[in-house]
């Protein structure tokens, strides 16, 4: 049985005799390239009518920022940092410094409102190394989380205190050509 959240409803705490556990799973990996199982699996939750926020921390330039998002199939939300660029350093201006706050803001209210049946956090390994948002404010807002929510983060070099708390972590590698 698969069960169906209402698009823009809150995800109740425990809607039936059997309570719905989310889970916090890990994608990490060397290369950046591994997300497309990732949207992949935030299109089958959407589609099953479950509530689902994808949120790009070093991803910009498309005025895309938590006052407007990306609206995908029924009940996909995609919201990007308020960015004139991405991001591939820890250095920002006082301009990027408040719109990457402001997601990062926009992310904790995101996740404690439990709107969401799966919210992805894309590339929050990088937005942690390179000091843009507090490793242990992650570990909080993970641990505070709805029971029911499943959280999504990639990466590389996922920190050690996420992976110590996530229920799965998927490492993805390149696999040398064979002949």
């Amino acid at each position: 049985m698969v069960a169906q959240i209402e698009p823009g409803s809150k995800v109740p705490e425990s809607s039936s005799s059997l309570a719905l556990q989310g889970a916090i799973q890990v994608v990490t990996g060397a290369h950046r390239h591994f997300n497309a199982s990732v949207i992949a699996q935030a299109l089958r939750v959407a589609g099953q009518g479950s509530p689902v926020l994808i949120i790009q921390f070093l991803k910009g330039g498309i005025n895309q920022g938590p006052e407007n998002p990306m609206l995908l199939c029924q009940g996909l939300r995609w919201v990007r940092c308020n960015l004139s660029r991405c991001l591939d350093t820890p250095q920002l201006d006082v301009e990027e410094q408040k719109a990457m706050q402001e997601l990062w803001q926009f992310t904790k209210r995101s996740i404690q409102s439990g709107r969401f049946g799966l919210v992805i956090l894309d590339e929050l390994s990088l937005a942690v190394q390179f000091g843009l948002i507090p490793e242990s404010e992650v570990v909080t807002l993970l641990q505070e989380r709805p029971s029911y929510m499943d959280v999504v983060l990639t990466g590389p070099q996922m920190p050690e205190a996420i992976l110590e708390i996530a229920d799965q972590v998927t490492e993805l590698r390149v696999v040398s050509q064979r002949p």
